[in-house]
């Protein structure tokens, strides 16, 4: 065998060599790339993620009147929480309303859904409301100290919240939201989430 053919199979195992490097490195230099150069302009989500979530699951609300609400009773439930007076204006009935109607909205699944309400004075809500809600659960707050922990631009009322299974605060709409796209948020959260064991 001649040196020129044997150093000719030395390149060409050489090539082979780094072609198969090359091959299998660009996934992770590509990946990291991405990880730390791009950034997405749109989301699959509607509602805006809290990050880091706040978790709730070992907090009590003291009540006006009765035993205090302990999150961890609504383990195992996604939470759709808003913040409000007993008066209950416009706005607050349109948020009671979407929650309603967006839970309704999910068919067999309504069940593994709850709704809260924080009722941020001593105004009892009107017999109508809680008729017409029935199965919200209303808690007149008898301090307020809590809605500070809740993240808003101005005030909690501005928002509706959303609570995880495991009493994770992790998402919040705007006051007045779109309830289609918060349909598909919760549809997608209880697709994603029908798996998991939930310790009681």
């Amino acid at each position: 065998m001649s040196t020129s053919v044997a150093s000719e199979r030395a390149r060409r195992s050489k090539l082979t060599l780094w072609l198969i490097l090359t091959v299998c490195l660009a996934p992770l230099v590509l990946s990291y790339a991405l990880y730390a150069l791009w950034r997405p302009h749109s989301f699959v989500n509607y509602g805006e993620l809290i990050d880091p979530p706040i978790a709730l699951a070992g907090v009590s609300l003291p009540r006006a009147a009765g035993a205090p609400l302990r999150f961890s009773e609504l383990a195992g439930k996604w939470v759709f929480l808003i913040v409000d007076s007993g008066a209950c204006d416009a706005r607050c009935r349109r948020k009671l309303y979407y929650v309603r109607q967006v839970r309704l909205a999910q068919g067999k699944d309504q069940s593994r859904v709850e709704r809260l309400w924080l009722i941020s004075d001593q105004q009892a809500p009107a017999a109508e409301l809680e008729r017409e809600y029935h199965g919200t659960i209303a808690v007149r707050l008898a301090a307020t100290d809590f809605l500070s922990r809740l993240p808003a631009r101005n005030s909690a009322a501005d928002h509706i919240y959303l609570l995880d299974p495991l009493g994770n605060l992790m998402m919040r709409y705007p006051a007045e939201p779109d309830p289609s796209a918060m349909k598909k948020d919760l549809t997608r959260l209880l697709k994603l989430s029908a798996g998991w064991i939930q310790a009681k």
